[in-house]
């Protein structure tokens, strides 16, 4: 990057809010078309050559159609009821393992078809009766048209769903927001000694002019910086916490792409059937299905009977708590991550009677927790990520970044590892992300050179319910753009992934960021499997 980049006002975005609302107006500096803004100056770490051509290729590879230059009114914009699927040749005859084709119309709300392509969708075929489901793999043609490709992966009569999550031009809202206003989210710290404290604000990046406490990790070189205390030393820090979220960020046109009932996860109908009949396949062995591991796999798996399938490797279901018990004996289960890895170590905790939860004295929901069972020798231990996290208040000593803890561990055959980091990433630009990877990779690469009998898992984001305020700050469109970045950056590793995406877009309960009970159930199924692989 050029140096004049390197100036501490550089930011992205005009205004900077603080939690009393005092506006800290910022001096643009003058924007270059051509090269995309790097993201706040002082927290730009060098790149080597490969980590930065990594970069642009992911960079690449999420970018996403824009709709044609200049403003589109609300009129123009993508309207679901207009919408509509057909199924391709619905009356043909289908068997097991064949695909299914349908094609999406987009229409605009004056009835006129879309000319362009970006909208978000969401498909999936199902069963009810069955508890059966699977998500699509959609194609975006960028001329109004999408074509939306099912593997049907068990008989019967099979119906589609799809849904508009987000029109192309809200899309263009969230990639604003994403670049401009990584601002949306902040936080705060609290600063002590002796009976005086004081709170300040904190983030990735802060605006200048104000003197900061730098808390950049010396082993990762990830940034955090708070502003300084008026009176107290950076030292004096002694917890973390969410902030809260910046409101009226859209202007009064943007916000109308944002409606529940209009625009954000509505339904798209067919104007023919919607559903087709699947014939069994010949008594041929079904077993031949391709076992090998492939993230990028479409579908990864499907439900039949609320019973997650994967088609990359066998899953057993470990429905007796002696089941779980036997398979974990004697070891050591490390999770990390956020909230939807700490329901692993809720589930597991509750489901299984020998496990006790040892009270740590941590705050509720935030931890770090530990279960232990004496009589079987199992340790499970959850402890969230590093910041950037919105978690009501997080200890400074327990403020750990996964690639530190995971160079603390041995690692060995009984040493399990399961990783999850997204959701509160969803605000920030993508390069922070990555960053946040590359260290964790190193660290699991390095813990596996060492210990290659670990099991490392990583379970990849989920879908959630979306409301105008939510999505856009935790978007399903952000996350699945997160989820891709990761799915990329770890395909080669031996490492596991457990689809928490499919899992939560092929199954009938509503979306929800903490998914139920029973999709939890069939992770964790999942995720065993990996750990305690069936004796074939």
């Amino acid at each position: 990057f050029s140096p004049q980049h390197l100036d501490d006002d550089t930011v992205s975005g005009s205004n900077w809010i603080t939690e009393n609302n005092v506006q800290h107006s910022l001096s643009q500096p003058a924007k270059t078309t051509s090269t995309r803004k790097p993201y706040c100056g002082y927290t730009q770490q060098a790149l080597s050559r490969r980590e930065q051509a990594e970069q642009e290729s992911l960079l690449a590879a999420i970018q996403w159609p824009k709709p044609p230059d200049g403003k589109i009114a609300f009129a123009q914009s993508t309207d679901p009821t207009q919408s509509d699927f057909v199924i391709v040749k619905p009356s043909r005859f289908f068997k097991v393992g064949d695909q299914l084709e349908v094609l999406v119309r987009m229409k605009d709300f004056q009835g006129k078809p879309k000319q362009y392509g970006g909208d978000y969708l969401q498909a999936r075929i199902h069963s009810p009766g069955l508890k059966a489901g699977a998500a699509g793999r959609i194609v975006d043609c960028q001329n109004g048209l999408y074509k939306i490709f099912f593997t049907l992966l068990w008989p019967g009569e099979v119906k589609v769903s799809v849904s508009l999550v987000h029109p192309s031009e809200a899309i263009q809202v969230l990639l604003r927001l994403r670049e401009e206003r990584p601002d949306r989210v902040y936080f705060k710290s609290s600063f002590k000694s002796g009976r005086y404290s004081e709170t300040t604000e904190c983030n990735v990046c802060l605006p200048g002019g104000l003197p900061v406490c730098n808390f950049t990790d010396l082993y990762t070189g990830e940034p955090w910086f708070c502003y300084k205390p008026r009176k107290l030393s950076c030292a004096s820090r002694i917890s973390h916490a969410k902030g809260g979220y910046l409101k009226g960020l859209l202007t009064q046109e943007e916000s109308l792409f944002f409606q529940s009932d209009v625009n954000i996860k509505r339904p798209i109908l067919s104007s023919g059937p919607d559903s087709i009949i699947v014939k069994p396949k010949a008594f041929t062995d079904s077993s031949s299905m391709d076992r090998a591991e492939d993230p990028t796999a479409s579908p990864s798996g499907y439900y039949y009977e609320d019973q997650w399938r994967s088609r990359t490797h066998w899953i057993h279901n470990f429905n007796k708590s002696d089941d779980i018990t036997e398979c974990l004996q004697g070891k050591v289960i490390h999770l990390f991550g956020d909230s939807t890895i700490r329901q692993w170590f809720e589930y597991l905790t509750a489901f299984v009677p020998d496990l006790v939860e040892f009270n740590l004295g941590s705050p509720k929901n935030v931890g770090p927790f530990m279960s232990v069972d004496l009589k079987h020798n199992i340790l499970l231990k959850f402890r969230c990520h590093g910041p950037p996290i919105r978690f009501s208040t997080v200890f400074s000593s327990e403020l750990r970044y996964i690639a530190n803890e995971l160079n603390s561990i041995v690692g060995g055959r009984n040493t399990v590892i399961a990783i999850t980091i997204w959701s509160h990433f969803s605000t920030f630009p993508v390069e922070v992300y990555i960053r946040r990877l590359r260290n964790i990779r190193r660290a699991v690469v390095q813990l596996l050179d060492r210990s290659p009998k670990t099991s490392i898992v990583i379970r990849t984001a989920n879908v959630q319910e979306l409301g105008p305020e939510v999505s856009l700050f935790n978007s399903d469109w952000y996350s699945f753009q997160l989820d891709s970045v990761m799915r990329k950056m770890f395909s080669g590793i031996a490492v596991h992934f457990v689809d928490a995406w499919e899992m939560s877009v092929a199954h009938y309960l509503p979306h929800n960021l903490h998914p139920n009970e029973i999709i939890v159930k069939n992770q964790i199924d999942a995720f065993l499997s990996y750990v305690c692989p069936l004796q074939t």
